[in-house]
């Protein structure tokens, strides 16, 4: 992470209870948003436009951002190397939504997201999982937990369980 207050120094992060989504049933996705992600309205992408999904949620106006140029830089080499991928929600042609992480065997680490239309960053979610669920992936990573992601069914395990579970699931791959 970069951090704003020590002139964008870069440290190393982690949480000591770590936030997960579930890609099981556990994975709830409110009803009018099931509605609006079943209308089709929006078209959904993958890979399309990393850059600038990770400058939209670098963009938080006022607010001090975690992701500076550096970290920037650093995604975006790692997604042209194929380990960091951006899920893009696109409204009449124009960018609405997204999130990026990156994704190592089965496990997804999800970064941030953004939205500029009503629950595009919802959209952008539940396609993800969606997704993932495709590929057999075992595990999202979100990190943190907010409201945001507690109303999809996200839970919080301490640290070493986090990490066994990690290990257990990168042997496998």
């Amino acid at each position: 992470m970069a951090d704003p207050d020590e002139g964008d120094a870069i440290y190393w992060h982690t949480p000591t209870e770590r936030g997960l989504l579930p890609l099981d049933a556990r994975f709830k996705v409110p009803k009018n948003l099931r509605k609006l992600y079943r209308k089709n309205q929006f078209e959904l992408t993958i890979n399309r436009a990393f850059v600038e999904v990770i400058s939209a949620c670098a963009n938080r106006g006022d607010e001090d951002t975690w992701i500076s140029s550096e970290i920037k830089s650093v995604y975006t080499e790692l997604h042209e190397k194929g380990w960091a991928h951006s899920f893009e929600v696109w409204y009449e042609g124009s960018l609405v939504g997204g999130l990026y992480g990156v994704s190592i065997g089965k496990v997804f680490f999800g970064e941030s997201m953004f939205h500029s239309m009503t629950d595009a960053s919802k959209i952008a979610l539940v396609f993800l999982v969606e997704f993932l669920r495709e590929q057999n992936f075992e595990m999202i990573d979100c990190q943190y937990l907010n409201p945001h992601l507690l109303q999809f069914g996200a839970y919080e395990v301490s640290q070493e369980l986090f990490l066994e579970e990690l290990r257990r699931i990168l042997k496998q791959y």
